[in-house]
């Protein structure tokens, strides 16, 4: 009787032991569920993926194998900040806010608009810089100002889905007066400008200089198509981490940080 009592006694203490393990694991992964509840998600662990379109100078573009840029070095910054390692995807411009939301990239830059109807699809952050979309023609153009465009009956260039797309659209296509030919690339759009194709292409006011100077026989009309206002966009799902990023860009715009990169990329005049 004296063996089995003490063989019982030591079953007994084993069970408590196993038991008292259980509930210590089970609430040490109830404490990294919470803590981890409370910080902001991203698509890989310590990863900051962001989704561009690199054909987009000043803003993005390919130095060497490297994305660069406005918009790269302020991501950059951005990340460097959160404590996290900045990774860039190069993808169509129209491929953005899919990335977006379907959670392949973290934020999309990419001298991205605030507009009404993207704001349907994902959130933005405080705009970081301010945009000017202007009309490249040739030297011998019968437009010579913008007010031409509204007198219809041209075919205007664009990069599918920015903003010069939709303008166009909403201005000039949807009303009937012009034709709109879309192309994946704004150096796609101006090379049918050079061969003839089409009239003119609306776009950024800092590429437009870079594809101005790299051929010859264009010009820039001297009025602006539309000013805008540059932001980064976000999964409507990740709350935790647009207003981290936010308040991390916030930061960077107070202490003259974006500006200084901004400055370094763009003149004053």
């Amino acid at each position: 009787m004296t063996k089995m009592k003490k063989l019982l006694a030591l079953l007994l203490a084993l069970v408590m032991v196993f038991a008292l393990a259980a509930c210590s694991s089970s609430s040490t992964e109830d404490a990294a569920e919470e803590t981890s509840s409370e910080e902001f998600t991203t698509a890989t662990e310590g990863v900051l993926t962001m989704a561009t379109n690199a054909e987009f100078p000043p803003y993005e573009y390919y130095e060497n194998d490297a994305v660069t840029g406005i918009d790269a070095e302020i991501a950059a910054a951005i990340a460097e900040k959160l404590g996290l390692e900045l990774v860039i995807e190069d993808m169509a411009f129209d491929s953005i806010i899919a990335a977006v939301t379907s959670g392949k990239a973290d934020m999309g830059m990419a001298g991205m608009t605030i507009t009404d109807d993207r704001l349907e699809s994902v959130d933005f952050s405080e705009p970081y810089a301010t945009g000017v979309q202007v009309v490249i023609v040739p030297e011998d153009s019968a437009i010579t100002s913008v007010d031409d465009l509204f007198e219809g009956g041209y075919t205007i260039g664009v990069q599918t889905s920015t903003t010069g797309d939709l303008y166009a659209t909403w201005d000039l296509e949807d009303t009937g007066l012009c034709t709109v030919e879309r192309y994946n690339r704004g150096a796609d759009a101006v090379a049918a400008l050079t061969s003839g194709k089409i009239d003119c292409v609306i776009i950024d006011n800092e590429p437009a200089k870079a594809f101005v100077e790299a051929n010859e026989g264009l010009i820039i009309l001297d009025t602006a198509y539309t000013e805008e206002e540059y932001a980064i966009c976000f999964s409507k799902d990740n709350t935790e981490l647009s207003e981290a990023v936010n308040q991390a860009l916030i930061e960077l715009i107070e202490d003259g940080t974006v500006q200084s990169i901004i400055d370094k990329y763009i003149s004053a005049d």
